[in-house]
C-alpha cells in the first residue's frame, strides 16, 4: 500500500459576495465558524476555519467579498475596509478556492480569478448550488464556457449546503499544499476567540432578522463574557447610526430584540456547548461605519 504524505496549508476562499462562501467553509470545518445569511457581504471579518481530515488540514480563509473598489466619494470606510480584508488574505496561502454560483459568471467572478491569478495562486473552481440548477443539461456547456481561455487547477460542482462534491475538492485541495504536519490541533476549528464568535451569532441574527429593512449599518460590540460555573454570561450592543434604525432593532415592545437575543443564545449554546445568559442593549453611534476610529473600537482591525 502507498502511503500518502501528510498535507497542509492555507486555501483561501474568495468569491464574490453572496455565492456560499461561508456555507463552503462551515460545510468543509464541519461546525459553525462563519455566519450565513440570505444578505451580500454579510462576511465582514477575515476569519480561519480549520477543516481536519486523516490525509491532510485545510486552514481556510473565509473572506469579505472580493470586489472592485469604488471610488472614494462612495466607498465607505467599512466597504474600503472589507476590501482590504479580502486582498489581505490571498497573502500567505498556498491555494484559492473561486467559488461562484452554478449557471452565473459575469465581471465580478472575472476580476475575482484575475487577482487570484495576478498572485500567482493556483485557482479551484468551485460551482456551488449545483442542485439549484433546473436543467441539469445546461452544466457541461456552461463549465466549458467559463472554462475557455482561464487556467483552473481544478473545476468542482459543489452544493455546500446539501454537502456534495466536497470529498473530491478536497482531494484536489489538498494536492496543491506542502507535505508537513498538522498546523492546528485536531478539535481546534477556528482561530477565533468565542467572544468574537458570539459577537458574529448575534449579527447573524440581525441580517436574518431584518432582510431589507436595515441596511449594514447594524455591528456588535461583546461588552460582557464571563464565566460562571457551567454557564456563560454575556452582554452585546447592538450599535446603529440612526434613532429610527434603533426603533426598527427592538421592534414593537421589544419584540424584534427578543426575538434576535433568543436564537443567537440557541446558536451560542450549539457551539460553546454550554448554558448561556444572554442580554442584548441597542445604542446609536452615527457614522460608525464610515469612522475609522469606530471601526477600529468594534475590532475591524486590518
Amino acid at each position: 500500500m502507498i502511503h500518502q504524505p501528510h498535507r497542509a496549508g492555507h486555501v483561501a476562499v474568495i468569491g464574490r459576495p453572496n455565492v456560499g462562501k461561508s456555507t463552503l467553509t462551515n460545510a468543509l470545518v464541519g461546525a459553525k465558524v462563519s455566519i450565513v445569511s440570505p444578505r451580500p457581504q454579510t462576511t465582514r471579518h477575515r476569519l480561519l476555519g480549520i477543516a481536519t481530515f486523516p490525509q491532510g488540514q485545510l486552514v481556510l480563509v473565509d473572506t469579505p467579498g472580493l470586489h472592485r473598489d469604488q471610488g472614494k466619494s462612495t466607498a465607505t470606510a467599512m466597504h474600503r475596509w472589507m476590501n482590504r480584508a479580502a486582498r489581505g488574505a490571498l497573502e500567505g496561502v498556498d491555494v484559492a478556492l473561486l467559488v461562484v454560483r452554478a449557471g452565473q459568471w459575469d465581471d465580478a467572478d472575472t476580476f475575482a480569478y484575475e487577482a487570484l491569478r495576478g498572485a500567482g495562486l493556483p485557482v479551484v473552481l468551485v460551482v456551488n448550488q449545483v442542485d439549484r440548477l433546473k436543467d441539469k443539461t445546461a452544466l457541461l456547456p456552461y463549465l466549458a464556457r467559463i472554462s475557455e481561455g482561464r487556467e483552473f487547477a481544478g473545476v468542482h460542482p459543489i452544493s455546500a449546503l446539501k454537502r456534495t462534491g466536497l470529498e473530491a475538492l478536497v482531494k484536489t485541495v489538498l494536492t496543491h499544499l506542502p507535505e508537513q504536519d498538522a498546523l492546528y490541533g485536531e478539535d481546534e476549528i477556528t482561530d477565533k476567540s468565542q467572544r468574537f464568535l458570539a459577537g458574529e451569532m448575534v449579527r447573524e441574527q440581525l441580517m436574518r432578522q431584518l432582510g431589507e429593512e436595515l441596511p449594514y449599518a447594524t455591528t456588535v460590540e461583546i461588552e460582557k463574557f464571563e464565566v460562571d460555573g457551567t454557564m456563560l454570561r454575556i452582554g452585546a450592543v447592538i450599535w446603529v447610526e440612526r434613532d429610527g434604525q434603533k426603533a426598527i432593532v427592538i421592534g414593537k415592545g421589544g419584540e424584534r430584540l427578543r426575538e434576535i437575543g433568543s436564537k443567537a443564545r440557541i446558536q451560542m449554546e450549539r457551539l460553546f456547548d454550554s448554558k448561556v445568559f444572554l442580554e442584548t442593549w441597542v445604542r446609536v453611534r452615527e457614522g460608525w461605519s464610515d469612522d475609522e476610529a469606530a471601526l477600529r473600537t468594534f475590532g475591524y482591525h486590518d
